[in-house]
């Protein structure tokens, strides 16, 4: 039988309860610590799981010797100096999104694991979420033909965020998930925005990433809406899809629909847009808490050595296009240029050959 593995949990925010709970319910690990600042949220906790041990100090939790594995959940600016204390300390990490705030602590963080042999992983829930998992899938059998942009929308009033801006906080999601779906690197991002709550700190951003062969993508994040959307669109050259993370049951939903030009004529007269209207219909999703696929994830990488679907590499990834992104800010929606980066497959097939 296999060894179960001690997780600790750092930071019982807003997320860090959601975590505790999973991995209190996970059968291969035991939830052992969990550590954060604030005595009411350590006493709320202690309630529930009373069997656990509840730490004050950051550096008392990461030095815990039965610690096998930590899980970073505090305000971005700490992640580095906390997953980099971890992993000198011997302890896999999972670190909440955003990695980190910068591209230089991400190559740090990925540089220690790989020295020490470590797991190094990024929550980016979505990707493990079943309606996402279910899009890759269409889009793979070639259902919605080639994808020629798509559209995201991730508005609220509030949560207001002192430290990042709303790209930072909400960007992210959609992000991983259209490079995940791509399966590449931008060539350029621009974003514009404005701060209107709290000085320089941006409540409303726009952003572009623009992709080889004309495909792009925009994600437009608020804390200023009424309502609340989580919402985005695929559009193929086959077929649409539109995804829906608020609707309970019927969250993904593909139209068969789309505008074709014609392939030869004469005459401007003889010029006419060919539109196409089929039907729609909802694929079946099953229903799983995708925090829990995070969770065993992580687990089932530190047990086989291998490195997870989004490692320290697409943590990375995320954070140069945010990077770019403040940058364009800062120039007024000037676009940035790109390096390549790290997602297409056979790139990835490159770096796990480097790293066997």
């Amino acid at each position: 039988m296999n060894k179960l593995i001690n997780v600790g949990v750092l930071g019982c925010g807003y997320w860090g309860p959601l975590l505790v709970r999973n991995f209190k319910w996970l059968s291969n690990c035991r939830l052992t610590a969990v550590c954060d600042r604030e005595p009411k949220r350590l006493a709320h906790l202690q309630n529930l799981y009373p069997e656990v041990k509840f730490l004050r100090e950051a550096d008392v939790f990461l030095r815990e010797p039965e610690l096998d594995a930590v899980v970073i959940a505090t305000p971005v600016k700490f992640h580095h100096a906390l997953a980099k204390a971890a992993l000198e300390n011997g302890k896999h990490v999972m670190i909440e999104k955003p990695m980190a705030a910068s591209s230089a602590e991400c190559e740090e963080l990925i540089e220690l694991a790989e020295q020490k042999g470590l797991v190094l992983m990024v929550d980016h829930t979505f990707i493990y979420s079943s309606p996402v998992r279910k899009i890759v899938e269409i889009i793979q059998a070639g259902d919605i033909g080639d994808i020629r942009y798509i559209n995201s929308r991730r508005l609220n009033l509030g949560l207001f965020q002192k430290d990042i801006n709303v790209a930072w906080d909400l960007a992210p999601h959609d992000i991983s998930i259209i490079l995940h779906i791509l399966e590449e690197f931008p060539t350029s991002v621009n974003c514009s925005g404005n701060a209107h709550v709290t000085a320089q700190v941006e409540d409303v951003t726009n952003m572009s990433l623009s992709f080889r062969h004309k495909r792009f993508a925009s994600v437009q994040s608020s804390w200023l809406e009424p309502r609340k959307v989580r919402e985005m669109t695929i559009v193929g050259t086959r077929r649409m899809i539109v995804y829906d993370d608020l609707q309970t049951h019927e969250k993904i939903r593909i139209y068969d629909v789309r505008v074709e030009r014609p392939p030869h004529y004469d005459t401007f007269t003889e010029f006419q847009y060919s539109y196409h209207y089929g039907d729609s219909y909802i694929p079946h999703i099953d229903q799983e808490e995708p925090l829990k696929r995070v969770c065993s994830h992580f687990l089932e990488c530190i047990e086989q050595g291998s490195r997870p679907l989004t490692s320290g590499w697409e943590g990375l990834e995320l954070i140069r296009i945010l990077e770019a992104a403040t940058a364009s800010l800062k120039a007024n929606g000037a676009p940035v240029q790109m390096m390549n980066g790290f997602s297409t497959p056979a790139s990835r097939t490159l770096r796990a050959i480097a790293s066997a």
